[in-house]
């Protein structure tokens, strides 16, 4: 056995990816050799690992030869197509994208809640959507002491969720607006849809493609995430579950206003507040008194999930409600995905 992984980042070039090249520079993986891969219009630039030049190479079945460990952001289709063939050539995946988030034998891992689910691993680790995780940070120490009967979460979600593209478009039309110009949409809500609405100075309730059933598609990840991370079955009735998902003009990190039923009505907003001070990756900012509370622009480069504003539900007993704000492109994506490959290192769940 060698001394570190040869590890590889596919869609090193994106958002994320650059992200994800950070994330590791500053974990506790040994990485011997790194790999950066992207579509063959990125193949040849050359980005920074510690302090060394890589050059990028076009992401093929057989870049992943002698690969331990990939960590991929480069959509849905791109892992869906490549993410077997690593499998195939002996390394373990963790993706960022919806590609396998649903499927059974693929873990869905917050590792602050269901890090025992790396266990039941076959190659391939699901990253969960971005907003799901950080709420599942601030309630899984609630769920844990209070048992949860029912959660209603509605996002506020940064420009930033939808891509580099999207985030230059968000800066695009507000420049526009403030110059007194037409402001032009190519993008939000979600690009592949009919029309296309400017997000600068707007608020936008519809993220992904609307469903016949009238929730958008991030709601039905949201919903259905949420079960299969907390409870394993992604359909359990046990705690319902739903969601309004809204696109907001900030550039990065994603706000949510979240409302519980506990099943222990012995829970107390200080014993709440408690629970998120001492819980693994998250923060309590929480004096009301002195304006203390989670804002977006506070939260951006930090891994942590920031909670605040908790408090009792004036008419309905045993509920709650609080305020959740969380980096969507570290702890939401780079950093969650970067956490699970450590977790696989340290519980000897992948090999070099």
């Amino acid at each position: 056995m060698s001394d570190g992984y040869t590890v590889a980042i596919l869609g090193a070039t994106g958002a994320v990816g650059t992200r994800l090249i950070q994330q590791l520079e500053q974990s506790t993986i040994p990485v011997n050799k790194i790999k950066l891969l992207a579509s063959y219009r990125s193949a040849g630039k050359k980005l920074q690992f510690k302090g060394q030049d890589v050059t990028v190479e076009e992401a093929k079945p057989e870049s992943f030869e002698g690969v331990d460990i990939v960590l991929a952001s480069a959509g849905g289709s791109v892992s869906k197509k490549l993410l077997p063939e690593a499998v195939k050539r002996g390394a373990v995946c963790v993706d960022n994208t919806s590609a396998f988030r649903m499927e059974e034998d693929v873990p869905l891992v917050v590792p602050e809640v269901n890090e025992a689910a790396l266990y039941n691993h076959h190659g391939i680790i699901a990253n969960p959507n971005c907003s799901t995780i950080q709420m599942m940070v601030a309630l899984e120490p609630i769920r844990k002491a209070f048992g949860l009967k029912q959660i209603i979460v509605s996002t506020y979600q940064a420009a930033s969720g939808a891509g580099q593209s999207a985030l230059n478009e968000l800066y695009s039309e507000a420049q526009d607006y403030l110059d007194g110009k037409d402001m032009h949409a190519d993008i939000f809500p979600t690009k592949g849809d009919e029309k296309h609405y400017p997000l600068a100075f707007n608020l936008l309730p519809q993220i992904d493609v609307l469903e016949d059933n009238l929730y958008s598609h991030e709601e039905w990840k949201m919903i259905h995430e949420t079960k299969k991370i907390m409870l394993g079955d992604m359909d359990s009735p046990e705690i319902k579950v739903t969601a309004t998902c809204v696109r907001v003009p900030v550039p990065i990190s994603h706000g949510e206003s979240i409302y519980i039923e506990v099943e222990d009505k012995s829970a107390t907003t200080e014993k709440i507040q408690e629970l998120i001070r001492q819980a693994q990756g998250a923060v309590l900012e929480d004096d009301p008194k002195h304006q203390i509370y989670p804002q977006p622009i506070n939260a951006v480069g930090k891994r942590d999930t920031y909670v605040g504003r908790i408090r009792p539900d004036l008419e309905n007993e045993g509920a709650f409600n609080m305020w959740v704000v969380s980096d969507n492109l570290l702890k939401g994506a780079a950093w969650n995905t970067v956490q699970i490959a450590e977790r696989l290192v340290a519980d000897n769940l992948v090999h070099n």
